[in-house]
């Protein structure tokens, strides 16, 4: 099957972010070291995801905790460089913090009590808007109650963000449901999003108004995009978030030359819309 380009939630709050880190990641495609957060991150994701594949008794703290280390393998067969975190930090200390947020996880929820079908889980979405706009995401789990009520359940192994700074993580949990409402026709009851890192969980209830402004939203950044793309410039945007920036050598904020433009990178881009 022939792959078609797609905006995706991340991708969106990218630009919104930064343009050229946006463009570094979507049109260059610059390399990006692993990094140490999102490595942990990817691997809590992977062992809630797993989880659900036991009996429902046998959903533990200890055996989820368990996962951990054939997690871990999986990924390091996946990709090798992981493994080059640790030749500075300590891995016995780093998997113990993993090892807490998963352990954090049974404060937030009774995994015992859920049954999430495997197809419900890490579910990939794509869909063509009205707009002509591909777009896509990866909900982290779909819960379906008996009275076929959806419930989106997104897991971050940070802390919840300050409520002023909140409008990122509500602009993706909406756009999940419009993927859903796009996808199957259906759009989730409630969202929630659960903060491991503070033991926290943000509780969102879907407005009806919710999907016309979130495709409003895709389309205003889209059109932006668009107008980058003709003028080749993307500019930089300085804020604290540049502290975790891999682009920072190549970025004119920190003395940096900015790349020569991927051309082929923007034809595949324009074909985001059809």
């Amino acid at each position: 099957m022939r792959y078609l380009p797609a905006l995706s939630v991340s991708r969106l709050n990218d630009f919104k972010q930064c343009p050229l880190k946006f463009r570094y990641r979507v049109i260059d495609r610059v390399p990006e070291p692993p990094s140490s957060a999102a490595t942990k991150g990817t691997l809590v994701h992977s062992v809630l995801e797993h989880l659900y594949d036991l009996p429902a008794q046998e959903r533990t703290i200890g055996r989820a905790t368990d996962l951990l280390e054939p997690r871990w393998a999986a990924m390091v067969e996946r990709d090798p460089e992981v493994q080059k975190l640790f030749e500075e930090e300590s891995f016995d200390t780093w998997l113990d913090s993993a090892r807490s947020l998963v352990r954090t996880y049974f404060n937030r929820e009774n995994p015992v009590m859920l049954s999430p079908a495997r197809s419900n889980r890490e579910r990939m979405l794509t869909v063509e808007l009205s707009s002509g706009i591909r777009f896509r995401g990866v909900i982290d789990r779909i819960d379906v109650a008996p009275s076929g009520d959806l419930r989106v359940v997104d897991y971050k192994t940070g802390k919840m963000p300050n409520p002023n700074y909140q409008s990122e993580v509500l602009f993706q949990i909406r756009a999940y449901g419009l993927l859903l409402k796009e996808a199957d026709g259906k759009e989730p009851l409630q969202s929630q999003i659960i903060y491991l890192g503070s033991d926290s969980t943000l509780t969102y209830w879907t407005d009806d108004k919710d999907n016309a402004l979130v495709e409003d939203t895709i389309v205003s950044v889209w059109n932006q995009i668009l107008d980058c793309l003709d003028t080749g410039v993307f500019p930089p945007r300085k804020s604290k978030l540049c502290n975790w920036c891999s682009f920072q050598s190549i970025c004119p904020e920190f003395g940096g030359e900015v790349l020569p433009i991927n051309e082929a990178g923007v034809e595949k881009l324009r074909k985001v819309q059809v």
